[in-house]
């Protein structure tokens, strides 16, 4: 892969042309299959990548550790509860102090301001592991998992059901990147944040004329109707409340049986995880022959692969 000239990010699927996008996809497919065939790259050798979790993980801390070290190079784990940044440290500050320690940063966090000021005071590259705004490491390894199972052009129609959040808003970038038809569905009070993202979306004249296939409503029926691809997630995100009012509002958006029927009959199904069994999905679905979510899951260390190799690598 083509090393860059200079420090760069990965904040939004945007800090990557969709060229750009594809390579690491296709980056992602090697390490993938080299990886079955027991075989190891040394990309980042003598590197040592900060692994900032300001947020609970699963998935993302563990395949961001693997695929360090897989690569040759050493991670560095910081939680808030453990960090500085735990008692009031700016990200300004963390930037600059741990931009001398390693070469590269992996945060995890909350508001998308506080990692865009992280990342503007660090002079190494800094990746979003996850955002209230977006997880743009997570909807690479779906795209990946799409294209091993679905279209290896990534043209076919996917749906997205459920809670506006930030996997919400990053499928929305991914269709105006690539230009697939994407259908969302969410409660009313619920939607994607839109706005904000055509504020990103500005500065990419060539994405605006993709904005007519995407598809924005309320009616999770219509959200699945002859789709490809039927993707969801929590409805309740970390730190939100749990509300009975709340609950019921998503009941009809469930991923079901029912609601399958309206795809088509070879229509896969698609879950960052973790999963609130019997509630945005059931276990018939979630365990059934149209899920892919494992290899999902699997792929996020691939994708993490492919991502700190074109960000960190010189």
């Amino acid at each position: 892969m083509k090393k860059t000239a200079s420090k760069r990010d990965l904040l939004t699927l945007f800090d990557l042309t969709p060229n750009e996008l594809l390579k690491i996809l296709s980056r992602a497919a090697y390490y993938k299959k080299q990886r079955k065939q027991k075989k190891l790259s040394a990309y980042l050798k003598g590197k040592n990548v900060a692994l900032v979790f300001e947020k609970p993980s699963t998935r993302t801390k563990v395949s961001f550790d693997v695929a360090v070290n897989e690569l040759g190079g050493h991670s560095v784990s910081l939680q808030s509860d453990s960090s500085q940044l735990g008692r009031g440290e700016t990200y300004e500050d963390t930037a600059k102090v741990l931009s001398r320690y390693v070469q590269g940063i992996v945060i995890r966090t909350f508001g998308q301001e506080g990692l865009e000021e992280l990342a503007q005071a660090s002079s190494i590259p800094v990746i979003n592991a996850l955002s209230d705004f977006c997880h743009p490491c997570q909807v690479l390894a779906d795209l990946l998992t799409i294209q091993e199972h679905k279209d290896k052009k990534l043209q076919t129609t996917v749906s997205y059901i459920g809670d506006g959040n930030n996997m919400t808003n990053t499928w929305i970038m991914a269709a105006l990147m690539l230009g697939f038809p994407l259908k969302v569905a969410t409660p009313q009070g619920y939607e994607a944040q839109v706005d904000e993202i055509k504020k990103y979306a500005a500065k990419f004249p060539a994405y605006q004329k993709n904005w007519k296939n995407i598809t924005l409503s309320h009616d999770p029926e219509d959200g699945v109707k002859d789709v490809s691809v039927v993707n969801t997630d929590t409805w309740f995100s970390m730190g939100q409340e749990v509300s009975d009012e709340k609950r019921k509002l998503f009941e009809p958006f469930q991923l079901n049986a029912s609601l399958m029927k309206k795809a088509k009959k070879d229509a896969i199904v698609l879950h960052c995880l973790p999963a609130h069994r019997g509630e945005e999905v059931t276990d018939d679905v979630l365990d059934g022959p149209q899920s892919r979510i494992w290899d999902e899951a699997e792929n996020r260390l691939h994708v993490q692969k492919a991502v700190l190799e074109f960000l960190v690598r010189k």
